[in-house]
């Protein structure tokens, strides 16, 4: 029954941050039109999305609030689990006395959720308030590029040093493969390009938190089957708070994660896939991530190129990154997104069925 009970448990958590999320969702969306916080289009966008200027962002903090306080909650809970009242949680959802609720490695991912949650914000408020130079809006990207990297550095040393995780499972081979210390700029490069491709998805409501509550249940899943159950609590309670945040992010879009929400959340997943050991699956579970990020990569370089050789740059696509690509073709906004959530879903099918291998 033990091997059993932490899969409940963390279904009932993914029911427990949703209803904590999408309870203050409207007073948190009335307090940022009060404040002003609201999205800024850029000019090269689809005209369409014009429409969405001044809709409030910011708003990953919708889903950044409700974990924070669950998993703190769960570590104070596993902490006092010598009261008479901590052994009774264990008790109601099957856990042997003694069995942790959540572990103190849920720290790490927590601490990556928040620290790229706030640089995320300070990038928002730079946008929203910031003067506008030579059509620049937010942070100097020289400036966030520096953060992030160094922020993406501290957490894969903390993976490597305080988790003691240096390796990579290769599906089909039986063990694990010790990487030594280059695992420390491999996991940091996949932190900063991981949080990178989730932002540039964010461009489309409900893209970006669809996909990644995907890819999040994906690695739950993946977690689960390890036997890291304190991980796969915290993957289900993302999912459930990205859950509370898709109902005022769906088509026609009340709240938008801004950076706050998507930097934060693609290197938390990172950090997640790290901690499984199966990151070379990440490419695999966040597809959509990955094209998104290859589009716009690819646009930008050929754009380049042909500008050197030919003095006059040439596009790929008609716009980047992809799914801009897909909205010029004729493909509706709503279209483009359940499209790219149903490709999501079939990549992390794919993702958990490597990871079986």
């Amino acid at each position: 029954m033990l091997e059993q009970a932490p899969m409940p448990f963390a279904l009932a958590l993914a029911t427990v941050s949703f209803l904590l999320a999408v309870i203050w969702g409207q007073p948190l969306i009335n307090e940022l039109k009060r404040r002003g916080i609201g999205k800024k289009i850029h000019v090269e966008e689809p005209g369409v999305h014009q429409v969405k200027t001044g809709t409030p962002t910011m708003g990953g903090i919708l889903f950044l609030g409700p974990v924070f306080a669950i998993t703190v909650i769960l570590n104070l809970a596993n902490l006092l689990s010598g009261l008479t009242w901590g052994k009774a949680i264990l008790r109601l959802f099957n856990f042997a006395e003694g069995s942790s609720l959540i572990g103190k490695s849920i720290l790490l991912p927590l601490l990556v959720l928040l620290s790229f949650g706030f640089l995320g914000a300070l990038d928002d408020l730079a946008g929203v308030r910031g003067r506008r130079k030579e059509g620049r809006q937010g942070m100097l990207a020289r400036v966030k590029g520096a953060l992030t990297l160094l922020l993406a550095l501290a957490a894969a040393a903390g993976i490597y040093f305080f988790l003691d995780l240096h390796s990579v499972a290769v599906p089909g081979i039986p063990y694990e493969i010790n990487m030594g210390w280059i695992y420390i700029p491999i996991a940091a490069f996949i932190i900063v390009g991981a949080s990178n491709a989730v932002n540039l998805t964010d461009g489309l409501d409900g893209l970006a938190g669809s996909t990644s509550a995907v890819a999040f249940a994906a690695y739950g899943v993946i977690a689960y089957l390890q036997g890291q159950y304190p991980l796969m609590s915290f993957c289900f309670t993302m999912v459930g708070a990205l859950f509370a945040f898709l109902w005022y992010n769906s088509h026609p879009a009340q709240l938008f994660m801004g950076d706050m929400g998507a930097l934060a959340l693609g290197a938390t997943l990172a950090v997640v896939a790290l901690m499984t050991g199966q990151w070379l699956l990440l490419p695999v579970v966040g597809l959509i991530f990955v094209a998104e990020a290859v589009s716009d990569i690819l646009q930008v370089s050929y754009f380049k190129w042909t500008r050197r050789r030919t003095g006059q740059g040439r596009r790929i696509f008609k716009m980047a990154p992809i799914h801009y690509h897909f909205e010029l073709l004729g493909w509706s906004e709503t279209h483009v997104t359940q499209r790219f959530f149903l490709i999501g879903i079939l990549a992390a099918m794919l993702g958990i069925a490597l990871a079986l291998l």
